[in-house]
């Protein structure tokens, strides 16, 4: 299953659950994003050529985030650019999200491993702007 967060006519994350399933080979990223998510599904024996990449200048003005959940549940808090808090959804173990614009913050349910993939180079505090999360009571849980 495919589910997307949006806000204001804004794609803020891309949730690619665990149980997603399809022939072929799938892209769920608008071309422009800088960072691309897809999904391949082929069958023995296919063979993709082998290949370089080309130089090729890139802009990226906003860090986009892969996130797998290697294992564990994590909640995952989803905020608009004004970090003003919108929803919530549960992340479990093998799930993929990506994160493409306004602002998200994290709880483990369980204990959890995530691998984290972004484009770099890192810019350290510089890349981020810190702000309190949101109390129990205030999570909108949508499933």
């Amino acid at each position: 299953m495919i589910e997307h967060v949006n806000h204001h006519n804004t794609l803020l994350a891309i949730i690619l659950r665990a149980d997603y399933h399809a022939e072929g080979i799938q892209f769920f990223t608008p071309n422009e994003f800088s960072q691309q998510l897809g999904y391949m599904n082929r069958p023995q024996g296919y063979v993709i050529p082998p290949h370089v990449h080309n130089p090729v200048a890139r802009e990226v003005q906003f860090t986009k985030e892969v996130l797998l959940i290697k294992s564990g549940r994590v909640r995952v808090d989803f905020y608009d650019d004004e970090q003003i808090y919108l929803e919530s959804r549960i992340l479990n173990q093998r799930d993929i999200l990506l994160l493409a614009f306004g602002g998200h913050g994290f709880e483990m349910l369980e204990a959890s491993e995530i691998i984290e993939i972004k484009q770099g180079p890192y810019a350290g505090e510089a890349d981020k702007t810190r702000f309190d999360p949101i109390s129990s009571t205030q999570v909108r849980l949508v499933k």
